[in-house]
């Protein structure tokens, strides 16, 4: 295919390397038919449960021995015991980010970043540990009279994100429209990883709480994470270049 042989795309600070493209396929055949297109892109590749149950650690390992940053979303959320040894076995898979929940508490989150630091003990690098705070699938229904957490969106973010920091976590996974205050009330430097993103025109899914490239880069994301946008579209290159001229379009 003629557009895996253009020259990569530099990655010092730009957008390409903000964003994550999610690998939401059945097999690591499908995923990496997808992959292959994206060659030379800096972007990040999320694996997430589905792939990771259908391909397992051997194909997050082939992901990093060609190159990519891998962010492994598994949501660890377990007695502190278990998600200490969790976290020991995917720092030793080499990815680069990977995540708990936050509602397993703040025992357990040090537990995970405690896995972390047995595996960096064998010289393993530290991988990056952020929390999920509420899936952007949640609306304010689910959250109250469903899963029967009382207030708003916003706070119910915030208490699981101030808990991760307390937890010595780099940030959270949470929805762009918490970016805002997440920032101001923990800190600049405090991670904001979003999902639900959907460029301008998509379908929105199984979404919820949703917002454009764009306008999340702007409230303040450090990382976009898009999946079907892109994986789905007839040409997933140009598909992924297209969102990042219109981030970085001055229009």
């Amino acid at each position: 295919m003629a557009s895996m042989e253009k020259e990569p795309i530099p990655d010092k600070g730009s957008t390409a390397g903000r964003i994550m493209v999610a690998l939401d396929f059945g097999s690591g055949e499908e995923a990496m038919r997808v992959i292959r297109q994206l060659q030379g892109i800096p972007c990040w590749l999320k694996v997430g449960m589905e792939l990771y149950y259908a391909a397992g650690p051997e194909f997050v390992r082939e992901l990093k021995q060609l190159g990519h940053r891998v962010f492994l979303d598994l949501k660890l959320h377990d007695i502190p015991n278990t998600v200490r040894g969790a976290a020991r076995s995917i720092a030793r898979l080499g990815v680069d980010m990977f995540n708990v929940h936050a509602a397993g508490g703040l025992r357990m989150m040090e537990a995970a970043l405690e896995g972390v630091r047995d595996a960096a003990a064998e010289g393993v690098p530290a991988p990056v540990v952020i929390a999920v705070t509420q899936l952007t699938s949640t609306d304010q229904t689910v959250l109250n009279e469903q899963i029967g957490i009382p207030g708003t969106m916003e706070e119910a973010v915030l208490k699981y994100a101030s808990l991760a920091r307390e937890a010595g976590l780099h940030g959270v996974v949470a929805s762009s429209r918490e970016v805002r205050r997440l920032k101001r009330e923990l800190g600049a430097g405090f991670l904001a990883v979003t999902p639900g993103i959907r460029p301008e025109g998509s379908d929105r899914g199984d979404q919820a709480r949703v917002m454009t490239p764009r306008e999340a880069f702007a409230e303040g994301a450090d990382y976009i994470v898009i999946g079907r946008p892109i994986t789905r579209a007839p040409d997933p290159r140009q598909s992924l270049l297209d969102v990042i001229t219109s981030v970085e379009s001055p229009h």
